[in-house]
């Protein structure tokens, strides 16, 4: 039987999964596809109902369909449900959807990779309040970070989600994150400012430490104007496309029935 698997999103032509899990699934041998799926919000709840219908084990959800494919799952994992957002859905034989978030395991085992000295020790600076920053915030939690501060344009939404995820995330002025900075070990970018087609991310580090480390979820480009200023000034830099490719294997796992691995291989084959 053909498997098959998606992405989701609001545009969605800039996706780079189905490259990522296409390559898995040659490389394995396994017969099943992953498509890209362009899913108005308006039509979301519909698509949900059919897919499983046509013979989907899952999707991976992307903006702007993180939090309202939460809201829409039958069950939902733990770390979905500290977040309120969701990136991958599995679908069960009768119907149903398990939403699970995996943003925050691909981060974190993206920053573990690439920055392996990172200092834990010392707050995190996340700039943004959307789905992706949901899942961040919460696993910088999760593995000791002792405080986590953020930043976003619309200051309420940032409000909000130090309202969901406890007292030791604190709301900040977007105007007053660049002066913050000097306090934080690391700085993340959850934000689509900088991508490709997007406006650019404009931000002064001049106040950062020597021994910062920056990271932007955006992987296209690969190196983000954030990331070049960041690393022209000395910091250790981590670039989105690995979080992409690390929180892409509990779906993959679910949807295919392989543990697939992350290696350079695979970095070469979604950046070609």
């Amino acid at each position: 039987m053909t498997l098959l698997a998606g992405v989701i999103g609001d545009p969605i032509a800039q996706s780079r999964s189905p490259r990522l899990h296409g390559h898995w699934l040659r490389r394995y041998g396994i017969d099943g596809h992953y498509v890209p799926l362009h899913v108005r919000p308006e039509v979301l709840e519909a698509t949900l109902k059919v897919l499983p219908d046509i013979g989907f084990s899952g999707l991976n959800c992307t903006i702007p369909h993180k939090e309202a494919a939460f809201r829409l799952a039958d069950d939902v994992t733990d770390r979905a449900r500290a977040v309120e957002a969701a990136n991958t859905l599995m679908f069960t034989e009768d119907g149903r959807i398990i939403a699970d978030n995996t943003d925050g395991y691909g981060f974190i085992a993206n920053l573990k990779q690439q920055a392996p000295e990172w200092d834990i020790t010392k707050p995190a600076l996340v700039l943004g309040a959307g789905g992706a920053a949901r899942g961040i915030v919460a696993a910088l939690l999760e593995v000791g970070v002792p405080a986590v501060t953020i930043a976003n344009r619309t200051h309420t939404r940032a409000e909000g989600l130090a309202a969901l995820l406890g007292a030791d995330v604190l709301p900040i002025e977007w105007a007053g994150a660049s002066t913050a900075l000097a306090d934080h070990g690391l700085l993340v970018n959850t934000t689509s400012l900088g991508m490709s087609g997007q406006p650019p991310l404009v931000f002064d580090l001049s106040s950062m430490s020597d021994h910062t480390t920056v990271a932007d979820i955006v992987y296209s480009p690969l190196m983000t104007p954030l990331l070049t200023d960041a690393q022209a000034r000395g910091a250790q830099v981590v670039d989105g496309l690995g979080m992409l490719l690390h929180q892409a294997v509990p779906g993959f796992e679910a949807w295919f029935g392989r543990t697939p691995t992350v290696d350079e291989e695979l970095r070469r084959a979604v950046l070609a």
